[in-house]
């Protein structure tokens, strides 16, 4: 792709997430939501973002399996426009919670985008890591029960069959999908130091120092959240009976 359909593309995705969170808005929206009818819209956003990019990766490497051979030149027109649409979003998104959410609750996910928009930009504009890039945004297919769960909470949903089931499957879609994804990535990485120049191993490097720190975090505070605090719950009920 050249510079000028990077850019449109890129730009066409920031517009395509403006117009679904302003359909959002006109769509009715669960009372208990209302209180926070910013975030909803925000985390509906994103659930639509994760349903497109997780089927996306994967007809990436579907349809163009060599790319998983070489994931430093290899790639397809259809991969390259899937990381500049990504790259829309998280503008998208970082403009949207700068604008409507305080520095205070929102900067590391802040951080988080500024390092993403960072590395997929490097790898549009080079021509080069597409396959790389490609293979992290697989994390998408665990952000598709992860943003569900959340707007499962705001709609007053937090108990239950449907919550429970998207919690199991989003404790284990996050382990295979986020932590190993990150732990083949980091090792793909030292594997191939001498292939990739200093600032792209740099950036990547530091990147995935980040990227897994945040999602160990995230990862206890799901596991205490969802399976801990409810075995808790489960364990005093019994004594009380």
């Amino acid at each position: 792709m050249e510079l000028s359909s990077v850019i449109l593309t890129t730009g066409s995705s920031v517009g395509f997430f403006r117009l679904v969170n302003t359909g959002f808005r006109k769509l009715p929206m669960p009372e208990s939501a209302c209180r926070n009818a910013w975030k909803w819209r925000n985390i509906s956003a994103s659930f639509v973002h994760s349903c497109i990019t997780a089927i996306w990766a994967v007809l990436c490497f579907f349809l163009h399996p060599q790319m998983a051979e070489d994931l430093i030149e290899t790639h397809s027109v259809f991969s390259h426009a899937l990381v500049s649409f990504s790259i829309g979003y998280f503008i998208y998104d970082f403009f949207d919670m700068v604008v409507n959410q305080k520095l205070t609750q929102s900067w590391e996910l802040l951080f988080h985008h500024i390092v993403v928009i960072t590395c997929f930009g490097l790898s549009v504009l080079s021509c080069r890591y597409i396959g790389f890039a490609v293979v992290a945004l697989l994390v998408e297919i665990n952000s598709v029960f992860l943003h569900l769960r959340q707007m499962l909470r705001m709609a007053g949903n937090a108990v239950g069959t449907l919550y429970r089931v998207n919690s199991i499957i989003n404790l284990g879609t996050y382990v295979v999908f986020r932590i190993n994804t990150l732990a083949w990535m980091t090792r793909w990485l030292v594997i191939n130091r001498d292939n990739v120049p200093l600032l792209a191993y740099t950036l990547g490097s530091v990147g995935m120092a980040i990227m897994t720190a945040m999602n160990i975090v995230l990862f206890c505070r799901l596991l205490r959240s969802d399976f801990l605090k409810s075995s808790a719950r489960e364990n005093k009920k019994d004594k009380e009976m």
